[in-house]
């Protein structure tokens, strides 16, 4: 997906959510996702990663992977992230197995504490899908993460 230059916030409610997807690009690059109410009058509506996200709601399979990411995050929680980034669409992990795939001990309160924090902070909920961890936390709200979840069957 080409969003190069693409800087600014785009906003569009989905009737499967019952609320907005709001994304904020920077340079090109997403650098947040979230989930407001409705849709802010600023925001265009306008952008092709929207077109898809709302296919993605409706069930279409979208991982979502094309799709330029700008992680503001520290460096630890950035290998959190990335190793979440690798659960294919429709599977899910544990706390656990999330732990490991990110290079960290799993019997180790600090790093399990670190995994935790990394998806409770998650700025880019889908692109980064926090809701195919079991158990979570999660970043993205209830409702929404119930949601992703059935579109994907899990």
């Amino acid at each position: 997906m080409d969003t190069t230059g693409t800087s600014g916030v785009f906003a569009r409610e989905f009737d499967e959510i019952g609320r907005a997807v709001q994304v904020g690009f920077a340079g090109g690059r997403v650098i947040s996702v979230s989930f407001p109410e409705t849709a802010p009058a600023d925001a265009s509506g306008d952008h092709d990663l929207l077109d898809r996200i709302g296919a993605y709601l409706g069930g279409e399979r979208d991982a979502f992977d094309d799709v330029a990411t700008g992680l503001t995050v520290p460096t630890d929680r950035r290998a959190v992230l990335e190793a979440l980034e690798t659960v294919p669409y429709g599977e899910e992990v544990s706390v656990s197995r999330l732990t490991r795939l990110a290079g960290l001990d799993a019997d180790d309160p600090a790093d399990l504490e670190l995994v935790t924090g990394a998806l409770r902070d998650n700025p880019i909920p889908i692109l980064f899908p926090d809701h195919r961890v079991q158990g979570g936390p999660y970043a993205a709200p209830g409702d929404v993460r119930e949601t992703l979840r059935r579109a994907e069957g899990l």
